[in-house]
């Protein structure tokens, strides 16, 4: 059977793009953003997406691309004879079902609060409310559960239409959606009474803030986010590299993709930070972002209704287009590895995924005595971990030392690869920095990731 490909060079950019795009660049990045210094952390962070999430990315497209499918084959077929670099394939699609068994459940709770914004279900609410509100569906299994499945039925649903009709299609649409209602927002946020504030909070430059914290907790800080907010290293993009012709050389495309995750983190500011502070609340982090601070600030907007719609509109986009972007990857991985059909592929992992989804869903009420990691901590806080402090980085780490070294494919045959039709080239004069400072990035961003977590 022929293997699908793009039907455009859009498509390929805002499906990757909207693979990298997640809930990490709206509670996160603000976030960090405020806390480190604004503009001063900004800097620092696109310098280390420049210097560390970039050449990972054209990496893992790079092996997609010269292989022609996804992990399930990729390194099978470019490895040396006797080497064992396709063992990690498993680790690699473990990476992406574990994702998706937390990713699908927030993906469900985003659905739910879109439908209670826009039945003005908060208007009325004071802050108690509001948060009494998400404490109460976190203990509603079957709520959670049937829209759970709502998403991962709607997801399946699209990826099962095909590459062009069904991923690229609807996902195009999305994106280019989600763009647009961020602008709207980010220009009504920031002509709010009292906004700039939080215009100056966010966008001017503190270096006071910057030592305050330590200059290396602040470049640890955007290193790790330049790094786990575009995916790398389990595959996702790989996928997507092998269903892209060779017109278009390879570090054009990432940088594009870069140019587009960077600036919806950077809107989310715009939105998050002027309407903090023109109503005097304070921005959070995490999913008490998203959940209980916003609510409660468009609950104090005039026409906070719609715009709580709009808002959470976007933040179901960013989500779907993740899933449906890694539903893509499982779902060529089974197709690659069996020679299966795609309708038989989407069926199966249609019930695996939502089997799978049930512990994190459950971690909130019948599970919630299980606390992986303290008092407070809950499944998907485990499943996090194990996807973005182990998988994320060791994988990366194997694609680095795949393209660089003798061992694996090689410089030479990366290097080629990455190079291959119009547009800017990776310049050869970096080996050294790839072969040795991004490993050794990656590796101190892995056992920082375990420091944080178990030193205190």
């Amino acid at each position: 059977m022929k293997r699908e490909k793009f039907g455009s060079r859009l498509g390929f950019i805002l499906i990757s793009a909207g693979c990298a795009i997640g809930l990490g660049n709206v509670w996160r990045f603000p976030y960090i953003t405020g806390q480190y210094g604004g503009a001063a952390f900004v800097l620092i962070y696109l310098c280390c997406l420049v210097l560390l999430g970039l050449p990972i990315m054209i990496m893992e497209f790079s092996v997609g691309r010269a292989a022609g499918c996804s992990i399930a084959l990729a390194f099978d077929r470019l490895e040396p004879l006797g080497t064992k670099w396709h063992w990690y394939k498993w680790f690699g699609i473990a990476g992406n079902y574990l994702l998706m068994m937390f990713y699908t459940t927030i993906g469900g709770w985003l659905l739910i609060y879109l439908f209670k914004m826009a039945a003005g279900s908060f208007e009325g609410m004071d802050t108690t409310q509001i948060q009494e509100e998400f404490s109460d569906l976190m203990g509603r299994p079957v709520l959670m559960t049937v829209f759970m499945v709502i998403v991962v039925v709607m997801c399946f649903g699209i990826v099962s239409l095909g590459l062009q009709k069904g991923v690229e299609g609807i996902t195009k649409i999305m994106m280019v959606l989600l763009l647009a209602l961020l602008i709207i927002l980010a220009v009504r946020a920031v002509t709010l009474p009292g906004a700039g504030a939080g215009l100056e909070f966010y966008l001017l430059p503190d270096f006071g803030k910057m030592k305050e914290a330590g200059v290396m907790e602040v470049v640890s800080a955007a290193m790790g986010q330049s790094f786990f907010t575009l995916s790398l290293g389990i595959g996702a993009m790989a996928i997507f590299g092998s269903y892209i012709d060779k017109k278009r050389a390879l570090p054009g495309e990432a940088v594009c993709i870069t140019i587009l995750d960077t600036s919806v983190a950077l809107i989310s500011g715009l939105i998050i930070f002027p309407a903090s502070f023109a109503f005097g609340v304070n921005p959070d982090s995490g999913p008490n972002l998203i959940f209980i601070t916003l609510p409660n600030i468009f609950n104090s907007m005039a026409g906070g209704r719609l715009w709580g719609a709009i808002f959470f509109l976007c933040m179901f986009f960013a989500a779907a287009s993740t899933i449906i972007a890694v539903f893509e990857n499982i779902i060529a991985f089974a197709m690659d590895l069996t020679g299966c059909s795609r309708r038989k592929a989407v069926v199966t992992n249609l019930i695996a995924i939502i089997l799978l989804s049930m512990p994190c869903v459950l971690g909130y009420n019948v599970l919630s005595g299980f606390a992986p990691f303290g008092e407070g901590t809950a499944i998907l806080d485990l499943e996090d971990f194990l996807v973005s402090n182990n998988l994320l980085p060791l994988g990366s780490l194997v694609y680095v030392l795949f393209c660089t070294t003798s061992y694996g494919w090689g410089w030479k045959n990366f290097l080629k690869e990455a190079n291959t039709g119009e547009g800017p080239k990776f310049p050869k004069w970096v080996r050294r920095y790839v072969t040795i400072v991004v490993p050794l990035i990656v590796l101190f961003l892995f056992i920082q990731g375990y420091w944080s977590k178990f030193a205190s």
